[in-house]
């Protein structure tokens, strides 16, 4: 009966890990769709590297500061390491697709080295992992189950730190007014959108850690059914609240509603009953529909949208396990926000100096020349749609 159990979570995490590297070409079409087309190879290029080059470094480094040494007594420890690894990646697709436009690759290649080595692991170590710093001086009790600060506010911190030392892409802004810049294949968004939908399965579900129970077989099935729930409500009421103010129906901002109340209810899935997802995942949808416009207004140009669902979001969620989480633990509200503030610290600050530093070296941001030719010229030499005429 041991090994039984064992197969089956170690099946179990293999297939939820398979489910998150479905988000790599979620994050991409997303992105892929968003951005106009003279940029899209280059988009596409960063996703593909952003996976092989952050999952390659939190197996040389990174597991290790996060988890300390390899091993599990209830699965292969092979099958938990790829597991951990799968959402390395995640944080950093954050943080590229909102400087998407206007960042290099070589640079942004070089911090996705050191955060999937360093600033992504020692976050995991504080809050997940084998927590080094409980025994001096932080004793950091969040709960967080699937990352919505660990991962999204982290990847959004990393964004926020990296749209102030770059700035806006070329003709954001002028004039003190805002320049509307299109997207250039909504299909591409709505699929990227949808893949990513399905990926949080995966992330969410397989973060309860086993199936092999009756117990645990249906803990999984409810955290998946709440995220899907708040994923639901995410995009109902962002549907809704768009079409009250503008009266049309905008299939970017609902999709990313979806994803804001995805992002929202990833932090206590497994703890909430079935109506307390539709409250948390519409709240969700209501604080990307407010905060894209703010973001904007505050000159941090942000393409896709990411600090609106990942950061505003991830903070949201964490600090909603602290509001409606009532099963008997000992989690409290300001023990949520005590985790979304040290993080906020570490992530940001962190980012910020690295970021700081590599741009002295290798400037991030491509030239206005650049942006205007379309970086797929530029940075990789070959565009995606050639027979367009760049703009």
């Amino acid at each position: 009966m041991e090994n039984t159990a064992y197969i089956i979570d170690t099946l179990f995490a293999l297939f939820a890990m398979t489910l998150i590297i479905f988000m790599v070409p979620g994050f991409a079409m997303l992105e892929a769709g968003l951005v106009r087309t003279k940029n899209v190879s280059t988009v596409l290029t960063t996703n593909v590297m952003i996976y092989a080059v952050a999952s390659m470094a939190f197996l040389l480094v990174g597991y290790s500061i996060a988890f300390g040494d390899f091993g599990s007594d209830s699965m292969s420890k092979w099958a938990t390491f790829l597991f951990q690894m799968a959402f390395v990646g995640k944080a950093i697709n954050i943080m590229s697709g909102g400087v998407s436009e206007r960042v290099k690759i070589m640079p942004l290649a070089i911090f996705t080295i050191i955060m999937g080595a360093l600033i992504y692991p020692i976050v995991v170590n504080i809050s997940w992992g084998s927590d080094f710093l409980a025994d001096t001086f932080l004793d950091l009790n969040m709960y967080d189950l699937a990352g919505s600060t660990v991962i999204h506010s982290t990847g959004g911190w990393a964004l926020l730190a990296a749209i102030l030392i770059m700035g806006p892409r070329r003709g954001r802004y002028r004039n003190g007014k805002i320049r509307v810049i299109p997207a250039s294949n909504i299909p591409l968004v709505v699929l990227g959108a949808l893949l990513l939908w399905i990926g949080w399965f995966g992330f969410n579900g397989g973060s309860v850690g086993s199936i092999s129970t009756k117990e645990n077989a249906d803990l999984v099935a409810l955290t998946i059914m709440n995220t899907n729930t708040a994923g639901l409500a995410g995009a109902i009421f962002s549907a809704i609240l768009v079409w009250v103010q503008y009266k049309k129906l905008d299939i970017t901002m609902i999709l990313n509603g979806a994803l804001g109340g995805l992002v929202a209810v990833t932090a206590g899935p497994d703890l909430y009953n079935i109506y307390i997802p539709i409250l948390i995942g519409a709240i969700g949808g209501a604080l990307v529909v407010f905060a894209v416009p703010m973001f904007d207004k505050l000159k941090l140009d942000d393409p896709v949208g990411a600090l609106s669902v990942h950061l505003v979001n991830g903070i949201w969620g964490t600090l909603a396990v602290g509001i409606f989480a009532n099963n008997g633990t000992d989690i409290t509200f300001w023990g949520q926000l005590k985790g979304v503030l040290v993080v906020a610290i570490f992530a940001f600050g962190a980012s910020y100096t690295v970021i700081y530093l590599i741009n002295k070296l290798i400037p991030f941001r491509a030239n206005d020349d650049d942006q205007l030719e379309g970086l797929d010229f530029t940075e990789c030499g070959l565009e995606s749609y050639p027979e367009f005429v760049r703009n």
